[in-house]
């Protein structure tokens, strides 16, 4: 999952506020998975499909630029993809 770009609102970066689910959790389509801040707007991103939560790759007060990861869903058993992009602290 990465970071969308909010409709409307110009913005290069969004920071990690809370993640609202844990690693190995199970997660719903059109469930809040983790909350997202940027210049303008706090949300609670939702999660595209169902699944689990296999490996929350941003941490807390880490900003990611848009289109940077924050987490892998799939499916139980799923293997976790190689990290190709990081996430720096801020």
């Amino acid at each position: 999952m990465k970071v969308p770009k909010t409709g409307g609102i110009p913005t290069t970066k969004a920071s990690v506020l809370r993640w609202l689910k844990n690693e190995g959790d199970l997660v719903e389509i059109g469930e809040a998975i983790v909350e997202l801040e940027t210049e303008k707007v706090s949300y609670e991103l939702e999660s595209p499909i169902a699944g689990v939560l296999l490996k929350i790759v941003a941490g807390e007060n880490v900003q990611v630029p848009v289109g940077g990861p924050l987490c892998h869903i799939g499916q139980p058993g799923d293997a976790v993809p190689a990290e190709k992009e990081q996430c720096n602290a801020k």
